[in-house]
Parts: C-alpha cells; structure tokens; sequence
C-alpha cells in the first residue's frame, strides 16, 4: 500500500558484523593481488622507458637513475599494502577464516539449541493441555474404549469401508458396544446403511448443519462427543482414523482384532500402539477357517 513502511530485515547484528569484516578482508586481498601485478608492470616499463627510450636518462638522484627511486617508493607502499592485510589486521588466511566459520557456527547452534528449548516447553504445554482437558472429561466413572480391526500394516480401510469380513469380529464388535454410546466421524457414520441397534451414536463433523435420524447426537469436536457420553460407564470409539488418533491421548482401553495379513493399497490406518503406554492385557488367536478368510486374533490392551 501507498505511504506504507518497508519493513526492514531483522538480521543478527554479529553475524552480519562477521560477515563484513570477511568481506573486507577478502577485497583487501584483491587489493594486494593488483598491487603486486601493477607494480610488476609498472617497474618493467619505468626501466624500458628509461633504458630504451631514453627517457630521464640526463636526471639522477644521489648518482642513481631516477627510476630505481620511483621503484624503491613502490616497493615500500607495496610492503605496506602486505603489512596492512596481514600483520595489521590479522589476516592469517585459512585460519582466520575457519576461526570465523567456527564462531558462525556456534553462534547458529546456540540459536537451535535455543529453538529446541523452545518446541520442548511448547510440547510439555500441549501434553499437560491434553492431560487437563483429559481429567476435565473423565471424572473416573467411565472406561473409554478404542475398538478397531487391524491389518498387520495397520491398515483399516479403503474408500470407507472394510477390506475384509471376518464374521467372528462382526459378533464380538456387536456384542461389546451395544447398549453403549459409539463415538465416530461423519465418514464411519455414513458406511452404515444405516444407525445401529441399540447403541447411542456420537458423530463428530465440522458441518454445522449436518443431518441425522432422530436419536443420533451430532458434535463438532472429540472432547464435546466424550462430555455427550459422560453417562456411560464404557463409551467406544469406532473409527475413523483420524478419530483415532484424536482418542488415543484419552483412552483407557484398545480392544483391537489384528487380522494377520498386510493389506495394500488401504487409504486408511489405526495408530501405532506406543508399548511403553499400552500393555497387552490378553490375546485369543482364530486361524482361518471356511468362515474367515484371515488369520486374526482379538487383543486387549489398557493403558500402563
């Protein structure tokens, strides 16, 4: 905008003192380079203008052609063109540069040290956050509970829905979560053909006029699903994965049914379980049989 300040670059004083002063030093340098090859041509030319065309041959100084005094003089400004550069200001080449290649470098891990101080207190803030809005929600009356089925990649599903049918899994879903609430997003929700039987439904979804049938609770965020069901002793969470990870933090239980096979091309995956959170409290192994394509085993674990 017209009449608006240019803001000016903030920029580390000492380094960029540093990086003048290198600067300098480098075109001092150049300076003494072209002092040396000036005075190399001009102290051949003063002699052939001397010698060979004549020129001053009638004027001395103290006996001695006038030349070998101007060259004399430029011998002395050439030696202190080389004090300048590396008595006076400590120019010392590789040295000196390395040493201030050391200090750049100190200086810039002070400052990543300084930075990761920084993201530690911000993480330990939105861990005891997480920890505050947990104790908020749970008031130890009920057991908050992850239920999911898992491929060995963790995979969950494609295109929302199920890779797999695994009957057995179908049963022990139906019959850990009924007569409880179910907490889920919109996607889950809408893999349903419709709501299940005798179980209170929890959507989470960012539209704020989403529709349902009568008797679903809709919310805008995971905390405001957990305050919805507060009234159940046991609330499950049943997907999707980003719901999952979301519960993760606040959950007291996993019942997870791992199908033993890695899936490919899946879009959706269930978090990994952190072993030195969760502690697998019990394990029942199914083989595949006429009934179920896959290998799977229902786990339980809770929080250490």
């Amino acid at each position: 905008m017209l009449g608006r300040k240019k803001a000016k670059p903030q920029v580390d004083q000492e380094q960029l003192e540093l990086f003048k002063t290198a600067q300098r030093r480098i075109k001092q340098k150049r300076r003494l380079y072209y002092h040396f090859i000036v005075f190399l041509i001009g102290a051949v030319l003063l002699i052939l203008a001397n010698t060979v065309l004549g020129i001053g041959q009638d004027f001395t100084l103290f006996g001695r052609e006038w030349f070998v005094f101007a060259i004399g003089l430029w011998i002395l400004l050439l030696l202190y063109h080389i004090l300048s550069v590396f008595i006076i200001n400590r120019f010392l080449g590789k040295e000196w540069e390395q040493q201030q290649l050391d200090k750049l470098v100190s200086i810039q891990q002070q400052k990543i040290d300084k930075i990761k101080k920084k993201l530690e207190k911000e993480e330990k803030l939105m861990v005891e956050s997480i920890h505050r809005e947990h104790n908020v929600v749970n008031d130890g009356t009920h057991e908050l509970t992850i239920i999911v089925a898992a491929g060995e990649n963790d995979a969950i599903g494609k295109d929302n829905q199920l890779i797999w049918h695994l009957s057995d899994d179908l049963k022990r879903f139906k019959s850990l979560t009924s007569g409880h609430h179910i907490i889920m997003g919109r996607k889950t929700f809408e893999s349903f053909p419709k709501p299940l039987p005798n179980r209170t439904h929890i959507v989470i979804t960012r539209q704020t006029d989403y529709q349902v049938p009568a008797g679903v609770i809709v919310v805008n965020s995971f905390t405001d699903a957990l305050e919805k069901a507060k009234g159940d002793p046991k609330p499950f969470v049943i997907g999707g994965g980003e719901i999952y990870s979301q519960a993760m933090p606040y959950a007291q239980k996993i019942e997870l049914t791992r199908v033993h096979h890695s899936f490919e091309g899946a879009d959706t995956f269930f978090p990994k379980i952190d072993s030195s959170i969760w502690k697998e409290e019990n394990c029942v192994t199914h083989d595949k049989d006429e009934d179920h394509e896959y290998a799977f085993s229902f786990m339980t674990y809770v929080r250490g």
